[in-house]
This record gives structure tokens, C-alpha cells and sequence, in this order.
């Protein structure tokens, strides 16, 4: 188990974000975001030594379907092969099957500043993704086409995940979500299942969040569960 620990702390970023509509006025549309979190946490598993993060965005989207986005965090160096900002690239396409919204694309995880040379793997991933939003209910999975973060013959590695969001009174938002990453080129039972329920809601402009996360690895205790705080705004 151990060793899928390390992987997924070789790792980051949230759920790819879903495209932005394009105003009548124009088919494109351009986005920032920017947040506070107490703990970054990577399906499930923490990425900042269970220390604050500051993070940040900007998305395009056109009004066909079609965007690109980047994303950072700050990350625990030591972790990460002395990379202390993770750095996300990802594009896709979103479109709607009658009541089914689909999205699909790929997401470039890298860590700038990473130490190489001789006796040292490159952590940078990248992952293909396809989703599918019915109502409430989000059905998303990813593979990845590299090594998964540095793990010898890992590519073919895959997660899968599920979130379910549902509107609660006074705009409070009740999000559910499990997942569960398998790692090909690892001997034994290194599989994670990670699950979260978080609550959200809009603040003078603000959304506020504040989530119950945790795995089913015991005894290391970047996987433990834990409450995350989170403050964000976009514009």
C-alpha cells in the first residue's frame, strides 16, 4: 500500500473543470480562479504534508465545445522529487447527449524544478479522461498513458470515480464523491479507495467549503482522514 501512498503523493489536481457557456455577445469565454485550502488533497491522499495550500486557474472555453485550461499548486518538496509547485495542462471537449452532458479530454500533470539526472524518474503524467454528468450524478474516468508519476510500467493505470451533488436549503450544496485508483506495475494489494462529503456554499461572493475526506489506507498518515477548509472566488 505504501507504495501507491507515494505515487499519489507524486500528484495532484481536482476533477478536470467542467466548460464555462460562452455569453450570446461572444463564443469565447475566459475565467480565473483562485483558492485556499487547509490541505490539498489528491484522491485522498495529501500532497503538502497536510499543510495550507494557495491555488489557482485560468480556463477558455468556446461556445462549440472546446477548451483548454491550467491549474497550480503549491506542493511539500520533499515528496516531490524537490518540485515545490505542481503545474496542470489540460483541453478537452464538452457536449451534451440528450439529457447526458459528456466531456472528454487529457490533463498534463507537471512538477517544474523536479531533480533529475542519474538514479532519478520524472513524476510528470499525463492522464486521458471521459465523463459523463446525468442531473445530480457525475461518472468519470481517467487513464493514464505514462508511467504513473514515476512508478516503473505503471502506464495503463486508471481511476474511477463517482460525485454526486446534491442542493440543500439556504443554496448549501451536499457533495458526495468515491473513487478508486488502480496501479499496473505494482506487486500486491496497492490499491487506494478514497471517499469524501463535502458541503458548499456562496459568501459575499466567496464559496466556502468545508469536506470530510478520507482512504482506505491505514497507519501512514498522508492518508488519514481529515476535515478540509477551503475559501475560493472566480472571475
Amino acid at each position: 500500500m505504501n507504495k501507491i501512498v507515494s505515487a499519489l503523493v507524486l500528484a495532484g489536481m481536482v476533477s478536470a473543470p467542467g466548460v464555462v457557456m460562452a455569453e450570446e455577445t461572444s463564443p469565447h469565454t475566459v475565467t480565473g480562479n483562485l483558492s485556499f485550502v487547509t490541505d490539498y488533497r489528491y484522491r485522498g491522499v495529501s500532497q503538502t504534508d497536510e499543510g495550507m495550500a494557495i491555488q489557482g486557474g485560468f480556463d477558455y472555453a468556446h461556445s462549440s465545445g472546446f477548451y483548454l485550461g491550467t491549474w497550480a499548486s503549491n506542493v511539500e518538496a520533499s515528496f516531490l522529487n524537490g518540485a515545490n509547485i505542481e503545474m496542470d495542462f489540460y483541453g478537452g471537449y464538452a457536449f451534451n447527449l440528450g439529457d447526458v452532458a459528456v466531456n472528454v479530454g487529457g490533463l498534463y500533470y507537471a512538477y517544474p524544478g523536479q531533480v533529475g539526472g542519474p538514479g532519478t524518474v520524472d513524476i510528470d503524467t499525463f492522464e486521458l479522461y471521459a465523463g459523463a454528468t446525468w442531473k445530480w450524478l457525475n461518472v468519470k474516468y481517467s487513464h493514464a498513458t505514462t508511467d504513473f508519476f514515476g512508478i516503473p510500467d505503471s502506464d495503463g493505470s486508471y481511476y474511477l470515480e463517482t460525485n454526486v451533488s446534491v442542493p440543500l436549503p439556504m443554496d448549501i450544496s451536499l457533495a458526495l464523491h468515491y473513487g478508486y485508483q488502480k496501479v499496473e506495475g505494482v506487486v500486491g494489494d496497492d490499491d487506494i479507495g478514497d471517499w469524501k462529503i463535502g458541503l458548499s456554499k456562496s459568501i459575499l461572493g466567496f464559496n466556502m467549503g468545508l469536506a470530510y475526506v478520507d482512504t482506505d489506507v491505514d497507519n501512514i498518515d498522508l492518508a488519514d482522514d481529515t476535515v478540509v477548509f477551503s475559501v475560493g472566488k472566480t472571475f
